[in-house]
């Protein structure tokens, strides 16, 4: 038996869907959706997928998701600045409807701009809470809006449908702008026209740092900056280095991301990207990791336009990073933990052809660092590579908690050639000519869920 990805740049007419069991949605809607989608830019990409879901599932029309300023970035790029606004609509035409922005209406003569009733949901809600509460209250006032909405929706979900369709945004729909996509693909061209070259996530940043709560490592004057952000924006909780270095909670060091590649048989020819922000310590901490792997790049030092100017640490920056990261041969995330942009990409290029990854498994490597720390060097590298010789290198597996949906959709997002269960099987040649049938057949001449003394002006 056969299985392939449900929709790739080789197979585009694989859209991952069971055509039996998830028709086009009815023309009629049950009112307005908004969401603002807060945290970066692959926290809000996991929201906006969450959000067609729960308009899908409410039978709503979902309006742009706003995209909240991140916090740190203070960035405002906003939806419109970052992806491809046309091409997330019509990738989706299928699914549910989508609209620039809420509607005015003309109500006994005047004409204002619908207000949707704000509703804080519950963190991981079920779809139970949407087809009750969230329902019920877009009926009664004709919008709702969902705020804030990260992590807003379940991510396990006993029904692939659902699932499939959060592929088909995260994979599909969601295509950067077309200026980001070609700064992103010229970066590669140059990184591959002297060879093959991997990407590395470094996440070796204050905010992870502090999150982590991995200290010790630091001078007296750098605990400080990093204790006070983590008052600042994390919860209270006693965090012991020694204790979290021991079960692999912190974050690896640039010179153990060398010590691991170069105990792998990386030599120092390898080019290398990194994809990472500042890096809390500076050069003391990077000099070990580029004596190295001296071919060392990042997207400041390989655009040549100077396109990303002074946003290399916001949404811009981010995306690219991102894309690099997508197409590199070889993809190393260093912590994978509660990194959106690593978990992301390490979905995405699974469902993208398997492509190659180095996962370090940090809680088994802890001990072996601990140990080189300490003067017991024998036997270093042998120890090392059998660490992660027994991790996964991108290849299919069984998701288990607390793995996410977004790092490891196997198996719903992925069809077979054959098989006895027909939801597993992929779909017909001609399935896009199937949809729109079944989208046409559904128009009615009254689609705008608004009362009688009520009439639609703008719907874009």
């Amino acid at each position: 038996m056969e299985t392939i990805i449900c929709s790739t740049i080789r197979l585009a007419p694989y859209v991952c869907i069971d055509i039996l069991e998830f028709t086009a949605p009815p023309n009629e809607s049950n009112g307005y959706l908004r969401v603002r989608c807060n945290g970066g830019l692959n926290q809000q990409r996991s929201a906006i997928c969450n959000a067609v879901l729960a308009a899908r599932i409410m039978n709503a029309t979902l309006v742009l998701p706003e995209l909240d300023a991140n916090f740190f970035w203070r960035d405002e790029s906003g939806f419109q600045g970052i992806y491809d606004v046309e091409h997330f609509i019509n990738s989706l035409r299928y699914d549910v409807r989508i609209v620039e922005s809420i509607p005015e209406i003309r109500r006994n003569g005047k004409t204002k701009k619908m207000k949707a009733h704000q509703i804080r949901p519950p963190r991981d809600a079920p779809i139970s809470w949407y087809t009750t509460f969230a329902l019920e209250k877009m009926k009664e006032h004709g919008a709702i809006y969902l705020t804030p909405f990260s992590h807003r929706l379940a991510e396990e979900i006993d029904y692939p449908e659902y699932q499939r369709l959060r592929c088909r945004v995260n994979y599909h729909a969601l295509r950067f702008k077309p200026h980001i996509m070609k700064l992103s693909e010229s970066i590669v061209r140059k990184l591959r026209a002297q060879g093959h070259f991997m990407s590395i996530h470094l996440r070796f940043e204050m905010d992870m740092l502090a999150f982590a709560g991995c200290f010790d490592i630091f001078t007296a004057k750098e605990q400080k900056i990093l204790k006070k952000y983590r008052e600042e924006n994390f919860a209270e909780k006693k965090l012991v280095y020694s204790e979290r270095r021991a079960i692999g909670k912190c974050p690896l060091t640039p010179e153990e991301v060398g010590l691991i590649l170069r105990s792998m048989g990386f030599d120092n020819s390898t080019r290398i990207y990194l994809a990472a922000g500042e890096l809390f310590g500076g050069e003391r901490f990077m000099k070990p990791f580029r004596s190295l792997f001296p071919h060392l790049e990042n997207h400041s030092t390989v655009d040549s336009s100077n396109e990303l100017g002074e946003n290399t640490q916001g949404l811009l920056g981010s995306a690219v990073d991102y894309m690099v990261c997508l197409l590199s041969d070889i993809f190393m995330p260093t912590y994978d933990g509660p990194s959106n942009f690593a978990n992301n990409l390490l979905g995405h290029r699974l469902y993208y052809g398997f492509r190659p990854t180095l996962r370090p498994d940090r809680k088994a490597l802890a001990p072996i660092f601990i140990n080189r720390e300490k003067g017991r060097t024998a036997g270093f590298e042998e120890a090392v590579r059998h660490v992660m010789l027994n991790t996964n290198f991108g290849g299919p597996h069984k998701r288990v908690s607390p793995e996410s949906f977004y790092t490891n959709s196997w198996p719903e997002c992925f069809c077979q050639t054959s098989s006895l269960n027909r939801a597993d099987k992929c779909p017909p040649e001609n399935i896009l000519e199937v949809l729109e049938s079944q989208m046409q057949s559904e128009k009615t001449s009254n689609s705008d869920p608004l009362p009688s003394n009520m009439t639609l002006m703008v719907d874009k």
